[in-house]
């Protein structure tokens, strides 16, 4: 979406289609989805994706949209967050005013065109399902917060790096492959199954129901388990200790839940990487907003409260 060979660009206006199936080709957004490969970037814009699970941590949002209205980082997290989303790493640049629906105001670090395997790596995936209908495999709590976030929304674009093409597939045979590879979620906070025609058609925070356990694995990242799996803040810091250092505790070949091993859903060894409960990630989540590196937590509360969030 960047203008190709300007370093570290933002990416096009809003609408701009990158052809898929042949440099330089205008291609619609329905052409893209269906000639998409496994592999492919696809440029999508927000509100056409469909989500493969019921729920969201809530609090994993407001923690997002928390450092994005209050941050206190030289350059907003809200457009490192877009880049690495986009396979650009992170944000190169922003200008005074900057917003993620005006791309010409802020640079990423790698020209769209120059990802890495580690740009691409990082990014959320999806999978095109019959008839080009879009279904989000990864990244329903970056994508939920760009949708939130007052410069973003559902017409916002970005990318997102395709894993299957099931567009020619009828909808049982798309629902059985993805259910096989594990992309989709759907149970309820609680577990209770959720039929899979029951989850949310589109993004936003009002479409999912809130689970606060996601939000507590959120926390825990770095500290029980590892990113990527499955009252005031010293009481949300305690809950949190105690969840991460039961993950940790467990052996990595413990058996946890549908068939995967403690190690396999990312479970560190040692709980907060061996370090004391003062240092490392444990000690960057207990940084209270007054400080100038606030941790996540105090982010996603100082949000809350000031929406009258309960």
């Amino acid at each position: 979406m960047a203008a190709a060979g300007q370093a570290g660009a933002a990416p096009a206006a809003p609408g701009h289609r990158t052809g898929l199936s042949g440099p330089g080709r205008a291609d619609t957004a329905y052409t893209d989805r269906l000639c998409a490969a496994e592999g492919d970037l696809l440029d999508v814009r927000i509100g056409d994706v469909r989500a493969t699970q019921p729920s969201v941590g809530y609090d994993g949002v407001y923690y997002k949209l928390g450092r994005y209205a209050l941050a206190k980082d030289a350059v907003n997290k809200k457009f490192d967050d877009w880049c690495e989303a986009n396979g650009q790493l992170e944000a190169a640049s922003a200008s005074s005013g900057a917003r993620l629906d005006d791309p010409a105001s802020f640079t990423c670090e790698l020209p769209v065109g120059s990802e890495t395997g580690e740009s691409v790596a990082a990014m959320k995936t999806v999978v095109v399902g019959p008839g080009g209908s879009l279904y989000l495999t990864d990244g329903h709590h970056t994508l939920t917060s760009f949708f939130e976030t007052p410069d973003g929304g559902s017409e916002l674009h970005g990318r997102l790096r395709v894993v299957a093409n099931y567009a020619t597939l009828a909808q049982q045979e798309s629902r059985k492959r993805m259910e096989a590879n594990r992309w989709v979620w759907p149970r309820d906070p609680e577990g209770a199954p959720v039929p899979l025609t029951g989850l949310p058609k589109s993004l936003g925070l009002s479409r999912f129901q809130d689970d606060r356990y996601r939000s507590l694995l959120h926390f825990a990242r770095d500290i029980g388990c590892t990113p990527g799996t499955r009252p005031f803040q010293p009481s949300y810091l305690d809950t949190v200790e105690k969840v991460s250092r039961a993950q940790s505790a467990l052996p990595a070949g413990s058996p946890v839940a549908d068939g995967l091993t403690a190690g396999e859903l990312g479970a560190l060894a040692e709980w907060n990487a061996g370090k004391a409960a003062d240092k490392g990630e444990f000690a960057k989540l207990s940084v209270p907003y007054a400080e100038a590196r606030p941790g996540k937590l105090a982010y996603a509360l100082r949000y809350k409260d000031a929406h009258g969030i309960g």
